[in-house]
């Protein structure tokens, strides 16, 4: 429940960001800065074990706790930023009323924190019944779609034709999102060679000690059927499976490993078993399966045909009757929402069973998380949980951020991760020397191994898709905690609640009254802000004190923000196509502004201010905006930059366009346009793009004007990080000749 934990891992730095020379704090201040950091940082080691703790499982008195803290976390971190912001404007060193607040609320936490320090004891670790155990009993209707998967691991597993390799270990991994089959396809193979084997083991949901025991009774009931077993520790354990299998052909099925750790130790266990022994591994996670070995096998979900069996198959074994085929219609809807992923189609399908056909619109439409009451959904739902319990604790608010989405929308990596940085879930003290990007792409990386499927464009990932019921996972966590205030066309407009942190706005068309409150209701605590395909939209910049994030796209008849006054935190502004022709001049105020998107938008020509933004770091500008020609080679912490200015035709500004190019040393993505229009444009265009040492995607796209222009350098400085070049403005006249640099 990483969510408790609320902002805290990036509270801490900023209040040690406080603590430097140059914000001259008094020396009792100070003091008292570095004592609530200290407390704090117990605090957050608490959280993170409530974290550990799955929420259904969590003592009533520590979730109010653990909310408390979490809520208190955002409105320090929210006095803290507006002290920095402060800071950085007025160049006021010391503001007593900004500090009095901070002080106030900190003392609240430690207080709080005293107070209830003895729960951090009291979180035990809870026992439960894995769901997944039912994978090892699965009836033969509930394995469709296994036989070609088990015959290419079976056929991983054999020696080929290497007699040499007979008796060599060999290891291989399964890797996919929680629901696939993984369980059910390991005992499958299992079942099906462990004849073939001098012992055998299948350990389903390890942990260090159990894993190890698992083994051991597995491969020898009788020997280690005594509870003697239950004293040993790692090491004793270790001892004993190593005697057990040093010269047994043995096969070992260790069911969803979810650390390098642990397989380490299992493979210290198993490192002498070398008389043909076959080890397979189930995994979530991407990281972890390739750790483990050389030999990958990655999950897919079921085919249409093969979903289509499993749903009759399911809804005919739940009585033990057939039922008359149900109507082609109400299937595709069911599969459509399943996406091919058996335990949801199963989970369905047993809903089914026991209703009429005609009820089935009734049942699809309540499907979702949101509500208990059902054994089989509730198991389902534990079950795709562990997907989110087993992230890395920095990925779980990045998770349930996704429930700013729709359905079946393509999700933009690049501008997803950018809005992970406003929001602070990228933090850059996590890796000397690696940038905030780079650090974010890291964790969708992470991400996408766990959760969703991908979307590539030529040769790369520029996106994915969250499978729906994931999504209504993600909706239902992210309500209990919050975290996301989600307003669609499905529901009813109503006002969110006055502690929303993040509001998404779906689909709606907000009507004259609820316009005309939304417009002057407080939203002091929101930190993002987002529509998609709305109408009706209007908002006063000023009710937003520490709005991060805004994103208004798609959206139509809206009376938007005329300035930014009072927008100091805001560190994303995406206002695609949303029907605005002037970009006010005030959005040079934005000081911390780290991402702008401007695409499909009618805005005739970007204010002169832009060039004030030295913070920004992606740009995006529609093809038809006019730049003006010095503003660009301000803005020298660029990372990302896709722009087409609309002056390409003009000779000086066009050529001052392309020098500027050469001041932006950090892009690491650049698409553009430019019409070379004699060789001394292309000579300046070659060397601002020998200063592009990260590079990573370079796009630019133009031509010559049928000038002949023929390559002519003698060399072309590239990065080892390059890769995608697209240079159609140039005409080679032969394959240059690339020179890494690092």
């Amino acid at each position: 429940m990483e969510l408790v934990t609320g902002v805290m891992g990036s509270l801490l730095p900023k209040l040690g960001e406080l603590l430097k020379d140059e914000y001259d704090l008094q020396r009792g201040t100070r003091k008292k800065i570095k004592s609530l950091s200290r407390e704090l940082e117990s605090v957050h080691a608490v959280l993170r074990k409530v974290a550990a703790v799955p929420l259904d499982q969590l003592d009533e008195l520590v979730k109010l706790w653990a909310r408390d803290v979490r809520e208190l976390s955002y409105d320090m971190e929210d006095i803290v930023d507006m002290f920095l912001v402060r800071f950085n404007d007025d160049h006021e060193s010391d503001d007593p009323w900004v500090l009095r607040r901070l002080r106030k609320k900190m003392s609240k936490l430690f207080k709080k924190a005293k107070d209830r320090r003895e729960i951090a004891g009291a979180i035990q670790s809870p026992v439960s019944i894995d769901p997944r155990l039912q994978a090892l009993y699965k009836r033969s209707t509930e394995l469709t779609g296994v036989d070609g998967p088990m015959d290419k691991i079976i056929n991983m597993l054999s020696p080929r034709d290497d007699i040499h390799l007979s008796d060599k270990k060999k290891i291989i991994s399964i890797v996919g999102f929680g629901g696939l089959g993984k369980t059910t396809l390991a005992k499958a193979v299992y079942d099906k060679l462990k004849p073939d084997f001098d012992c055998g083991a299948f350990v389903p949901n390890p942990d260090m000690k159990k894993v190890l025991r698992d083994i051991l009774i597995d491969l020898d009931k009788q020997k280690y059927k005594h509870s003697i077993i239950m004293k040993l520790n790692e090491r004793q354990l270790i001892d004993e499976i190593k005697d057990l299998v040093e010269k047994k052909r043995c096969i070992v099925i260790i069911d969803d490993i979810w650390d390098k750790k642990l397989w380490e130790l299992i493979r210290c266990a198993l490192q002498d078993s070398n008389y043909g022994s076959r080890v397979v591994v189930t995994t979530r996670i991407s990281e972890v399966a390739t750790h483990v070995g050389c030999y990958v096998y990655k999950m897919e979900p079921l085919s249409h045909d093969d979903s289509e069996k499993l749903l009759y198959a399911t809804i005919a074994n739940a009585e033990g009757k057939c039922l008359a085929r149900p109507s082609a219609v109400a299937c595709e809807k069911i599969l459509n929402k399943c996406d091919g992923v058996p335990l949801s189609i199963i989970t369905i399908a047993r809903l089914l069973a026991n209703k009429p056909e005609e009820d089935w619109s009734e049942v699809y439409n309540s499907i979702g998380f949101g509500h208990g009451g059902n054994s089989v959904v509730e198991n389902t739902r534990t079950i795709l949980s562990f997907s989110y319990y087993d992230l890395p604790s920095h990925l779980k608010a990045c998770f349930l951020y996704l429930n700013i989405f729709s359905e079946d929308v393509v999700i933009e990596k690049n501008l997803l991760i950018w809005k992970w940085i406003a929001e602070g879930f990228v933090h850059d003290e996590e890796a000397a020397g690696v940038g905030l990007f780079e650090l974010g792409e890291g964790q969708w990386r992470q991400y996408q191994g766990h959760q969703s499927k991908a979307r590539y464009g030529e040769g790369y990932v520029y996106g994915c898709r969250v499978h729906d019921m994931m999504l209504d996972l993600i909706c239902s966590l992210s309500k209990e905690e919050n975290f996301v205030t989600l307003v669609d066309s499905h529901e009813q407009v109503e006002l969110p609640p006055s502690n929303a942190r993040r509001l998404a706005l779906q689909s709606i068309n907000i009507k004259e009254q609820n316009r005309i409150q939304l417009a002057n209701m407080g939203m002091e605590q929101v930190r993002s802000f987002l529509a998609n395909r709305c109408a009706g939209i209007s908002l006063e910049s000023s009710h937003f004190r520490v709005l991060r994030v805004l994103a208004l796209e798609y959206c139509k008849d809206n009376v938007i923000f005329w300035h930014f006054r009072g927008l100091y935190h805001l560190r994303y502004l995406g206002l695609v196509n949303a029907g605005i022709t002037e970009l006010p001049k005030e959005v040079g105020d934005l000081i911390f502004l780290q991402t702008l998107d401007l695409r499909e938008t009618f805005i005739l020509e970007l204010p002169e201010s832009v060039g004030l933004l030295t913070q920004l770091l992606c740009l995006y500008v529609d093809h038809g905006t006019r730049i003006p020609a010095d503003l660009i080679g301000n803005l020298t912490s660029l990372q990302e930059l896709c722009i087409r200015p609309a002056d390409n035709n003009n000779f000086n500004d066009m050529r001052q366009f392309v020098k500027a190019l050469g001041r932006l040393r950090e892009l690491r993505v650049l698409q553009t346009q430019i019409d070379v229009l004699d060789d001394s444009m292309e000579k300046d265009l070659l060397e601002s793009i020998e200063n592009l040492h990260k590079i990573r995607y370079l796009e630019i796209l133009g031509t010559s004007w049928g000038m002949n222009i023929t390559w002519t350098r003698i060399g072309f400085i590239s990065t080892r990080h390059l890769k995608r070049l697209c240079l159609e403005c140039i005409e080679f006249s032969r394959l240059p000749f690339f020179k890494r640099k690092c």
